[in-house]
């Protein structure tokens, strides 16, 4: 009996000795981990971002906290889509991760990854150079005729090939972006009417 009992310690023995040796957190890893009470997954901007792009009442820092849970973006947009909500972190979370700024160019704090200068470029970039369509404002804006309603959006044909298609979609999307920017333009002009009179 007494040598049952040597084998089984001296197995648990080896066995915590074995996940000590392959544990490669570091001091940081650690301390972040008994204070939120689960081991942070490593994360980017450009998460927070997918997510806050496609769920903008959800505060950066309730995002950034559920990512460091799950590590996963369609995780915790499901768990968006289906609570509606994500739990606010834990004053633990503060202490480890400062608050970040709102606004296009928030980063993230010590210990994730900052923001690129891709990412910040990519969002400060209008629709009209991104789409390449100077040239076509420029001479919407000469002629001043609007685009007719039908040409907007509207139903597409099925094109032959693939490349006819992606054109044909491309066409579409510059022709709302010129709408949009016309409407947005005709309701700037009316709003400055309406503030002089």
């Amino acid at each position: 009996m007494g040598e049952v009992v040597n084998v089984i310690v001296a197995f648990a023995v080896i066995v915590i000795l074995f996940r000590w040796a392959t544990s490669n957190e570091s001091p940081e890893e650690r301390s972040a981990s008994a204070s939120l009470g689960f081991r942070p997954k490593n994360i980017t901007q450009d998460m927070v971002d997918i997510i806050h792009g496609m769920f903008p009442d959800i505060p950066a820092d309730n995002i950034r906290y559920d990512l460091l849970r799950t590590g996963n973006v369609e995780l915790t947009s499901n768990k968006i889509l289906e609570k509606g909500f994500l739990e606010a972190p834990p004053p633990a979370y503060f202490n480890l991760y400062p608050r970040t700024p709102q606004g296009p160019n928030a980063a993230l704090p010590a210990g994730g990854a900052t923001a690129t200068t891709t990412a910040t470029k990519k969002s400060q970039q209008s629709l009209i150079s991104r789409y390449h369509l100077q040239d076509r404002v420029a001479s919407l804006s000469a002629s001043e005729a609007p685009i007719a309603e039908e040409h907007i959006g509207g139903k597409a044909i099925w094109e032959d090939s693939p490349e006819k298609r992606e054109a044909s979609l491309k066409e579409r999307k510059a022709q709302m972006i010129l709408a949009a920017r016309q409407r947005m333009q005709a309701q700037q002009t009316k709003l400055a009417s309406g503030a002089k009179s």
